[in-house]
């Protein structure tokens, strides 16, 4: 069975000081973390503080985005060496936020899920339709397109590293999240077109999320299904208080439907 994997995605949210606070707080909670495989994405500026505070706790270090250069004239961005360096593990690549508003296309994005795997980082990489997209019936295509394009080039023995989170664009910070049936076909769909850009067994293999307005009494509809392998969650990942039962009702989910 693969193994559960659920990401908190703070995005521009928490000082040095409260990311210390928040960590603290889970530390207390730690007997009471299930046995699953738990990622902080955190603001660039915490992560050196949480990169030494997590040591000693089962919590791995994700940074929110980089950039694919190694280094050079790129004012204001963050290379994969730079956050190799500091113990970071993960990194998101692709979040509809960044193609939105930052204007990241798919060569972009590539370019990214490239240069993780180059530096020894596992990327997240997030796919999903906007709300005309799915309307217009074309979430198939978007999300083939979005897949093909960001992973060419991509070596065969890279690709079970590889996290696909699935986040619909127009469940995002919604409070309206998809179906737990509309998203487990879509994260079928994604093994298919990894099986065809690769083989059924890298597909079998890689893990794929569900994103999207994630809350505790919502994750076990997403958790329960066979493709679904774990959460990137954002505003229900910024405090232990609705992240810690999150983390326990979508683990024991998978667990009772295992």
């Amino acid at each position: 069975m693969r193994s559960v994997i659920i990401a908190a995605n703070w995005k521009m949210h928490k000082t040095i000081m409260e990311a210390e606070d928040f960590i603290d707080r889970l530390k207390k909670e730690e007997d009471k973390l299930p046995s699953a495989q738990l990622v902080i994405c955190a603001p660039y500026i915490t992560l050196p503080v949480l990169s030494a505070s997590l040591e000693n706790l089962q919590v791995s270090l994700g940074a929110q985005n980089m950039h694919w250069a190694k280094e050079g004239a790129y004012t204001g961005e963050i290379s994969p060496l730079m956050l190799r360096e500091l113990g970071i593990r993960y990194v998101i690549v692709g979040h509809s936020e960044r193609r939105l508003y930052f204007k990241e296309d798919n060569q972009m994005i590539n370019y990214k899920v490239l240069a993780a795997f180059e530096y020894g980082l596992t990327p997240i990489l997030c796919i999903g339709e906007t709300e005309a997209e799915r309307r217009g019936r074309r979430t198939a295509d978007v999300i083939e397109r979005q897949l093909r394009e960001a992973l060419r080039d991509v070596p065969q023995e890279a690709i079970r590293n590889l996290i696909v989170a699935y986040e619909p664009v127009w469940a995002i910070g919604s409070g309206n999240p998809a179906s737990g049936e509309d998203a487990n076909r879509v994260a079928h769909l994604i093994r298919e077109i990894i099986g065809t850009l690769y083989s059924e067994e890298d597909a079998s293999r890689m893990r794929v999320q569900y994103g999207g307005s994630v809350k505790a009494d919502n994750i076990g509809e997403f958790m329960r299904y066979a493709d679904i392998d774990g959460a990137l969650v954002g505003g229900a990942s910024l405090e232990v208080s609705s992240f810690l039962p999150l983390i326990r009702e979508g683990v024991a989910a998978k667990e009772a439907n295992s």
